[in-house]
């Protein structure tokens, strides 16, 4: 589908420019609401609605500390409860609830609209443009990998998003991440914890800032992982839709209406290099109409626990385990404050500690409600047929195998 019909659509699928892509995509609407629960605006943020979500989240930040919501928290469930309520700003606390009990609300509701949108879009077969260009920034679909998104969200929360190319998302979430990281004197704490002086350790983290990180962190690698995988699917999406419009020309004769001296037939996963593959053909004199793009849609007969560039069932493999290990995390961070190894490494041990368990909730559901797995082997995405003539065979193979063909035959 060309610019124009894009920008003519009445549901769109979504829209890119030099900063974001920004789509339509199902999504679970109780998971939507557990992030604005774990942090009003982030629910928001995940589905696209960028400047509701920031201001949601100021808001949390300034009424948080300001009502001492998050000190309240800490001495409530460390028993302290006398000191929970002296702490507490009660002129705060009662807008506190109003607004946080909306955020809830709204991003389960807006959850559910974009999810019927998503769906008209897809029957639409709508896609969106997979480049765009501007003076500051290039943005480009492409195959990204997840688990390469997720690891840099672990070394810095907000770096996996910007390796997606979410500009707004990861620069926020970056310097926030920054601020949060600065007041709460996190990185002396983890010197600390690294020299094994804990005590020292629990001395000079300020609890209030600290506790703001578990959610941060447990979201940013939530939404960077889905999202990544998401980018991938509306890549090959937009790719077979690519194809089905310039390849698939009615004058191509089919090798059983043998026309040609020679086919040529390839098969490939969803990526660039079969465009550059048929643009290098194009040059070399292999005309469009000479050249057959077949997307292949593979029955869903298996789900996979794993998302990987290349394949994608969308199911969020990271939902529960993000959901456990950021309520584990928050409670480590807590409970390490009385115990001996402090929050720093408390809070790591429940953040790895409840993705774990998460982790195995998930497997037990695809063991007993799934099927089992194949056997890990490449799938063919597309096909390419190629009509030519004898002297040419050798030259289409060799452009093909130079792309990354899985395989290659010819029919004479």
């Amino acid at each position: 589908m060309d610019t124009s019909q894009q920008q003519q659509a009445r549901r769109p699928k979504g829209t890119m420019n030099s900063l974001a892509t920004n789509f339509f995509h199902l999504r679970n609407p109780i998971t939507m609401a557990w992030w604005s629960a774990a942090y009003p605006g982030f629910g928001h943020i995940s589905m696209g609605n960028y400047i509701s979500g920031f201001l949601l989240f100021f808001w949390e930040m300034t009424v948080n500390t300001q009502g001492k919501v998050n000190l309240a928290i800490l001495y409530s469930f460390t028993g302290r409860f006398d000191m929970a309520k002296e702490i507490v700003n009660n002129r705060w606390l009662l807008l506190y609830v109003l607004v946080y009990i909306f955020a809830i609300w709204d991003s389960y509701r807006l959850a559910l609209q974009f999810n019927q949108l998503a769906i008209l879009a897809d029957r639409n077969e709508e896609t969106i443009q997979p480049v765009s260009v501007s003076f500051v920034e290039i943005n480009a679909l492409d195959q990204r990998s997840p688990w390469c998104a997720v690891a840099w969200t672990i070394l810095a929360p907000g770096l996996g998003h910007i390796y997606t190319h979410r500009i707004p998302t990861g620069f926020f979430i970056i310097i926030w991440w920054m601020v949060i990281a600065y007041f709460s004197f996190l990185f002396q704490s983890v010197q600390y914890s690294a020299l094994g002086l804990f005590e020292e350790a629990k001395v000079i983290v300020d609890p209030e800032w600290l506790m703001f990180l578990p959610s941060i962190y447990g979201y940013a690698i939530y939404d960077v992982y889905v999202n990544t995988v998401e980018f991938n699917r509306i890549f090959e999406k937009e790719q077979a839709s690519f194809f089905k419009s310039n390849y698939q020309s009615s004058n191509f004769k089919m090798p059983t209406e043998v026309e040609s001296a020679m086919y040529i037939t390839a098969s490939f996963d969803h990526s660039i290099k079969i465009e550059l593959a048929i643009s290098e053909l194009e040059q070399k004199g292999i005309t469009s109409a000479n050249i057959c793009a077949i997307p292949m849609n593979s029955p869903q007969k298996h789900m996979k626990m794993f998302d990987t560039i290349h394949r994608a069932d969308g199911m969020s493999l990271f939902d529960l385990p993000t959901v456990f290990g950021t309520i584990a995390m928050l409670f480590g961070v807590m409970w390490g404050f009385m115990w001996t190894w402090g929050p720093i490494i408390w809070g790591l041990l429940g953040l790895f500690g409840g993705g774990a368990i998460g982790f195995a909730f998930k497997y037990l559901y695809y063991r007993l409600y799934a099927q089992k797995q194949p056997k890990a082997g490449k799938v063919t995405e597309v096909v390419l047929i190629v009509a030519c003539q004898k002297n040419d065979a050798e030259m289409v193979e060799q452009v093909l195998a130079g792309h990354l063909a899985f395989s290659i035959g010819r029919k004479e």
